[in-house]
């Protein structure tokens, strides 16, 4: 299947706001989002050019470049982010945790979802250092959920099916600050 837009014919270069609309035609909205995370990351979609993407995308999809973050540093994280936005869940990116680190995600109070890569993750060293932060987190109250790669592209049910049993347990809450936000 052949997917196109019309292009100027004298146009050597495709610009990054015509090579973003292509790919949300050909490979759909998830490729979109992450290319257009991952382009506001690097520094290469600038505010007149993601105006003009806006402008030039359909309405259905506007959304997604008014959600879209330069925070995002994998595109797992973009796409984790948008499929849990789907679900109306909302996240906080980018935490700074106390004696942690900067952790991915922090869902409600306390609920901390990772997402790895390959890179810093892999081998002893990696796997000892996630587990080690996952500990310190533990001890200040936190749940993590960590998912690699290959959960999240090849796996998203099981992925989504522990985030919501997590939340419908209540893991991501604080009773200490529900009492205080009653009071």
């Amino acid at each position: 299947m052949q997917h196109w837009n019309a292009l100027p014919v004298s146009s050597i270069e495709v610009t990054l706001v015509d090579a973003l609309l292509q790919i949300r035609g050909c490979l759909g909205e998830d490729a979109f989002f992450v290319t257009l995370e991952s382009a506001l990351h690097l520094g290469l979609l600038d505010g007149p050019s993601r105006g003009e993407l806006r402008a030039r995308i359909t309405e259905s999809a506007r959304w997604m470049v008014d959600f879209a973050r330069n925070d995002a540093e994998s595109g797992l994280e973009s796409l984790l982010r948008i499929r849990l936005h789907r679900l109306g869940l909302r996240l906080r990116t980018q935490v700074e945790i106390p004696g942690v680190g900067r952790v991915d995600f922090v869902l409600g109070d306390r609920l901390i979802l990772e997402v790895d890569g390959r890179a810093g993750h892999d081998g002893p060293d990696g796997r000892h250092r996630d587990r080690l932060r996952d500990a310190v987190a533990a001890g200040h109250g936190f749940h993590t959920l960590r998912f690699d790669y290959e959960l999240v592209i090849d796996d998203w049910p099981l992925v989504e099916q522990a985030i919501l049993v997590t939340i419908r347990r209540g893991a991501h809450l604080d009773p200490w600050a529900e009492q205080l936000r009653s009071a």
